[in-house]
């Protein structure tokens, strides 16, 4: 129940950029905050968790600094890997890497590596599954130098890039609603 209402906070736009965007058709910081704590309010969610949930959907909508406003402070493995991913969107990528080191690994990394692993055979990645998923588990190491070595948007690497992104936000916010 949790996830099937968060959930539909990452869908009804394009997927998010590699970079920090802004992209049309997030929703406006207000609105978004307002809707969010609506949605709390009714799934009785403790505080640490609404925050962690928020700040993963206020940066799928590009709103970089009040995402890093709430996690910056977050000592948590869950607060660290939405830092890595902020700075990865950044793009600050060796910060990005420096909060991967304080992730690796991530109860998430075993579902994103599935979900990646589909992504790519359909898109005929086998090069980049590779460098991704060596021995079939996520390397975010790999992903934060793929997004950074990322070809033209119209590449179809890039697509994949950007769907693999896609499924990271939405097998994180799974989790999170646990």
């Amino acid at each position: 129940m949790k996830t099937a209402a968060l959930q539909s906070f990452l869908h009804g736009i394009h997927p998010a950029d590699l970079g920090p965007g802004p992209r049309t058709g997030v929703t406006p910081l207000p609105d978004l905050n307002r809707a969010l704590n609506e949605s709390f309010a009714s799934l009785h969610l403790a505080s640490a968790q609404a925050e962690l949930i928020r700040a993963t959907l206020l940066l799928w909508h590009d709103h970089h600094d009040a995402a890093h406003a709430i996690v910056q402070d977050m000592e948590t493995r869950d607060g660290s890997y939405i830092h890595a991913i902020l700075h990865r969107r950044e793009p600050d990528y060796f910060n990005a890497k420096h909060w991967f080191r304080r992730v690796n690994p991530h109860p998430c990394f075993a579902g994103l590596a599935a979900r990646a692993t589909d992504i790519l055979r359909k898109s005929g990645g086998d090069a980049l599954a590779r460098k991704l998923l060596p021995r079939g588990e996520w390397d975010s190491f790999a992903f934060v130098d793929a997004c950074e070595a990322a070809p033209s948007p119209s590449a179809m690497s890039h697509a994949a890039l950007r769907e693999i992104q896609q499924a990271e936000f939405e097998v994180l916010l799974d989790y999170l609603c646990r």
